[in-house]
């Protein structure tokens, strides 16, 4: 009889600088508030990463930014010893985790991490091994641009249900803030939910979700959140999604182990016919 494993260990892959707080802040809380283990890695590793400062501030007049709470996990995430010392993307062995979760952000510092072709490998074969996958906001972009090992032609997102963060959001707070930061919402020309559809390659499996102008949801309420499952990998649009997107992502870890602790396979995303 399959029985859940009492610990997971997660992969979560960061820039030096400039990833989203609450993207990586709120589930990093959840998870080990729940008994996993969580390892960051960086593109060389050994020196902790940090976070955008204009989310901790406000990007604007004070507003825009983290929440009080996402802030806290942040400040208890940031003096933990597997923050403190992340590995190198490509120094990790992939079949060591149980799950991989790729968060967000928008500022420039994100490249390193979005572009990054040695990340990607590595995320392939995470990918092919059929283990949970969450992506949340821009972190889907690394999916889109993650060759599909098993047809290197295509993403491994090629007929798998995604969303991200939807061009209406990316598109309005660039408008509101450009006066004063310039192209800091635009990471890169295109809007990333125009990069995911194109990865995707059927329109009918990106979904937007319900528009949202800025209603975040909570550790208690998820009236505002949106997530989308496909099998084992789940995905969510911005930073008011990342409490639901922690949960959801957590159910997928449950049945990854047996009663002699051998590793299972959770259910993989459903392709296009």
């Amino acid at each position: 009889m399959l029985m859940s494993r009492a610990m997971s260990t997660i992969w979560i892959p960061l820039p030096d600088t400039d990833f989203d707080v609450t993207e990586v802040a709120v589930p990093w809380r959840l998870f080990t508030d729940a008994g996993h283990v969580v390892v960051f890695t960086t593109e060389s590793g050994d020196t902790a990463p940090a976070c955008d400062p204009l989310l901790l501030t406000g990007v604007v007049f004070g507003q825009l930014g983290a929440e009080p709470e996402a802030k806290r996990f942040y400040e208890e995430m940031i003096a933990s010893a597997e923050f403190q010392s992340p590995r190198a993307w490509a120094d990790v062995g992939v079949s060591e985790f149980d799950g991989l979760i790729l968060p967000g952000g928008h500022a420039q510092g994100m490249k390193q991490y979005l572009g990054s072709g040695a990340l990607q490998e590595q995320v392939g074969r995470f990918w092919a091994q059929d283990r949970p996958v969450g992506a949340i906001c821009h972190g889907v972009l690394v999916l889109a641009r993650t060759p599909d090992p098993a047809a290197p032609s295509q993403s491994v997102l090629a007929g798998v249900n995604t969303t991200c963060l939807p061009a209406y959001m990316e598109r309005l707070a660039y408008y509101l803030t450009a006066w004063k930061l310039g192209k800091y919402y635009r990471t890169y020309p295109a809007y990333v939910e125009a990069e995911v559809r194109e990865s995707v390659g059927d329109g009918a499996r990106f979904h937007r979700g319900p528009i949202n102008l800025g209603n975040k949801a909570t550790a208690d309420d998820d009236r505002a959140a949106f997530v989308v499952e496909d099998g084992r990998y789940v995905s969510a649009r911005w930073p008011g999604d990342a409490y639901l997107f922690a949960r959801k992502f957590m159910e997928r870890l449950q049945p990854t182990g047996d009663a002699t602790g051998r590793s299972t396979p959770a259910p993989a995303p459903r392709r296009a016919p």
